[in-house]
């Protein structure tokens, strides 16, 4: 048996080139599954969400955003219109759950 550290990150060494943390894509995979298995109660909690966040950075004096959207006032206009589609689904979802368990 060797006393060397293993499994640990040298400092002295930089990290390798062209390599990133895939975190962003395992995050897309749990909202993904979480937006699978909800389906538009998770819509309604995600939009939900943005809304606040934007909402507050508009108070703040964000105005545009990085979003394909542009304009912070229609990103809002876009999350409450799929806020409110998704609050109208979900007594649907419901009884389509109803039905398949049922």
């Amino acid at each position: 048996m060797t006393d060397w550290p293993l499994n640990q990150r040298d400092p002295s060494v930089g990290d390798p080139p062209g390599t990133r943390d895939p975190l962003r894509l395992c995050v897309n995979a749990t909202v993904a599954l979480i937006t699978c298995m909800l389906g538009p109660i998770a819509l309604l909690g995600f939009a939900t969400m943005a809304i606040v966040a934007y909402v507050q950075a508009r108070r703040a004096g964000v105005m545009r955003s990085r979003c394909l959207l542009g304009d912070t006032r229609l990103v809002l206009a876009y999350l409450v219109v799929l806020a409110t589609l998704a609050a109208a689904a979900i007594p649907f979802w419901v009884l389509l759950w109803m039905r398949m368990l049922g």
